[in-house]
């Protein structure tokens, strides 16, 4: 897959996960947070299932089933995806909506700065002003309002570092061990579980409640998970953790345009704005390297030929 693909790939992604913020407000009427975030991503997880077990039984033919070692990491990032759901999830109790979405947006420019602190990766210099220009969409977005810092916000901006942590490692755990099916199903099933364990320990779970926020519960459940999620594994496989943070950002413009036309919201001049600052940003990351690889060609070809003109006229006399 070109990187081009993928990146589309994921704007795609930030399309479904936008359109799943609807699905996770209505669901909430009928479920407490880490129940709806439970069933969803085990059913997530059964709709992935039957290309997970096709993927295995392929490598398996061919002597490459995945090692121990690799289900360690498939679980590293369940915990993750759990981690960071629950940590945001937590801190929204205690802090306002404007707040939660503004700090989350942190793991855009989390991503290129630990991917150059842990892995000794050197983003395109055009990530870094991206990502603070997504941050700062963000921050439009959500109200372009003074933060009022509350015990949740820490709770927030904890969330934030395991949504990069996970942006970070899935699309290279996804490419070494080439099994994309593999890697969601597993990461599903653990974030899932564990998230279920915790709210039947703090939660009330009611199956009439479940039945309430069902309809919700599927489409998160299939739409962003099954799809959403499994779609962002194989595009990371083939792009750069900082452009698919920034490409992923997206999200929030999504959520509300789709707030916009079924929930009624209404975005004012700084949020449309906001918007336009982050797809600008999104446009930016993809087109500098482009344009620097161009002009580094342009500039051998010149070279080249330059080198070669003295040559003919040599030889022309």
């Amino acid at each position: 897959m070109k990187r081009s693909h993928a990146n589309l790939l994921l704007l795609v992604v930030a399309v479904i996960w936008g359109s799943a913020f609807v699905a996770q407000v209505v669901g909430m009427t009928g479920v407490e947070p880490l129940t709806f975030t439970g069933i969803r991503f085990l059913l997530g997880a059964a709709i992935v299932c039957p290309f997970a077990w096709r993927e295995w039984r392929a490598l398996s033919a061919h002597g490459a089933q995945p090692l121990p070692g690799d289900a360690l990491s498939v679980a590293t990032l369940g915990v993750l995806l759990m981690l960071g759901a629950a940590f945001q999830q937590i801190g929204m109790t205690s802090t306002t909506v404007t707040n939660a979405g503004f700090l989350t947006a942190l793991y855009v420019p989390l991503v290129p700065l630990l991917a150059w602190l842990i892995l000794h990766t050197r983003p395109h210099w055009s990530v870094w002003p991206t990502s603070i220009g997504c941050l700062g969409g963000t921050w439009l977005l959500s109200g372009a309002q003074a933060l009022d810092p509350v015990v949740g916000d820490a709770w927030v901006i904890a969330s934030s570092l395991f949504w990069a942590l996970h942006v970070l490692l899935v699309g290279r755990i996804a490419e070494r061990m080439a099994a994309p099916f593999v890697v969601a199903c597993g990461q599903f099933l653990v974030c899932g579980l564990i998230s279920l364990l915790w709210a039947g320990l703090n939660e009330t779970i009611t199956l009439a409640g479940i039945r309430q926020a069902s309809l919700a519960i599927a489409y998160a459940g299939v739409v962003s998970v099954g799809i959403g999620f499994t779609a962002q594994v194989i595009g990371q496989r083939y792009a750069q953790p900082a452009d698919a943070a920034i490409i992923l950002s997206a999200e929030t413009v999504f959520a509300a345009l789709f707030g916009f036309l079924l929930l009624g919201d209404r975005l004012n001049a700084s949020g449309i704005a906001g918007c336009a600052l982050i797809l600008v940003c999104i446009i930016a990351v993809q087109l500098a390297p482009l344009t620097m690889a161009g002009k580094r060609s342009a500039s051998r070809s010149d070279t080249a030929e330059a080198g070669r003109l003295p040559g003919r006229r040599e030889t022309a006399g």
